[in-house]
């Protein structure tokens, strides 16, 4: 068996090993950081692993490759370093406290506010607005962590300062007019079979980037992924009168493909729908059941969405 002694590390700063740690929290990957297991035996553990139904740690100790009490160690560690992870959200997010600098909704200019009709439809902002697939959901005005967000909005408001950007957007928006003054569930329809037209294109394949929210503009242009689909449809919808306060950005795990999806939830006077690229036409919320929410937001607040206290019963039967 390999001496289950820690390797010696690198000569790291300790706030960089720690974040490194923070980032790099799974088993597998604390394992190879303190040098118990090459990427080459992780990979190879993990394989095995998905086709036997074992444990990574289990697969491990059973060949002989870490002791069973590196894997315990390792586990409270993980265990540890989650915690702190989502005490360090939790606290950035919602006490307000101390010298942190937060970026409230107020900071974000009104981007979507310049391509917006002139004499739009004016639809009412509702009092109430229910919860997303029963979900209980915590809101917060600090936007400070969603810099791909904010920054979205900077880069829209740019190229509308060109001559390139401000054509692209009076070409999408001649495609939208004809929605003017339509009822909201017509409108919501008009817009997300539009916008599901442009062509689906990877980040990275586009930006170099495995996840980078475009902006409309960005996106007419150049195509993109889930958010870039729902960020669209967020600026098109407000150009057409619906109010922000009716749409966010919902964030989410897609249970059959066990990744993570982005889609645009609006709150129609029939309750809350989703725009998605993935189904063609707009679905009631009820009416899905393979998506877990993780957080919404939209340009004023966001909302961390976690399991219900008590048990909620939802109507649910795919939609694909």
């Amino acid at each position: 068996m390999r001496d289950t002694r820690r390797h010696k590390k690198e000569n790291k700063g300790v706030l960089t090993g720690m974040k490194i740690r923070l980032h790099k929290n799974r088993l597998g990957e604390l394992l190879v950081l303190d040098g118990f297991i090459s990427t080459h035996e992780l990979q190879q553990a993990l394989v095995v692993s998905k086709h036997t139904g074992k444990t990574l740690g289990q697969v491990l100790v059973d060949d002989d490759i870490v002791d069973s009490t590196v894997i315990r160690q390792t586990l409270v560690e993980q265990f540890l370093l989650r915690f702190m992870m989502a005490t360090l959200t939790i606290f950035l997010s919602f006490s307000g406290m101390g010298s942190i600098k937060q970026a409230r909704a107020a900071s974000i200019k009104d981007v979507p506010a310049r391509v917006a009709f002139q004499q739009a439809a004016a639809y009412a902002p509702m009092g109430q607005y229910p919860k997303i697939f029963g979900s209980a959901e915590k809101e917060s005005k600090s936007l400070a962590a969603f810099t791909k967000w904010t920054q979205m909005f900077e880069h829209f408001d740019a190229a509308l300062n060109t001559q390139s950007g401000q054509n692209t957007m009076n070409q999408f928006k001649s495609q939208i007019e004809f929605l003017r003054g339509l009822p909201m569930n017509k409108v919501v329809s008009g817009v997300n079979e539009i916008v599901n037209r442009i062509p689906y294109i990877n980040d990275s394949d586009i930006y170099g980037k495995s996840d980078y929210w475009a902006s409309p503009i960005e996106f007419i242009q150049n195509g993109g992924d889930c958010e870039d689909f729902a960020i669209t449809k967020y600026v098109a919808l407000r150009a057409l009168g619906i109010p922000e306060e009716r749409m966010r950005i919902l964030v989410l795990q897609d249970l059959q493909k066990n990744v993570p999806h982005a889609v645009l939830v609006v709150y129609t006077d029939n309750g809350p729908v989703l725009l998605d690229n993935q189904i063609k036409t707009v679905t009631h919320v009820d009416r899905v059941s393979h998506y877990k929410p993780i957080f919404s937001i939209n340009r004023d607040s966001w909302w961390l969405h976690t399991k219900p206290k008590t048990n909620v019963t939802v109507v649910a039967s795919s939609s694909r």
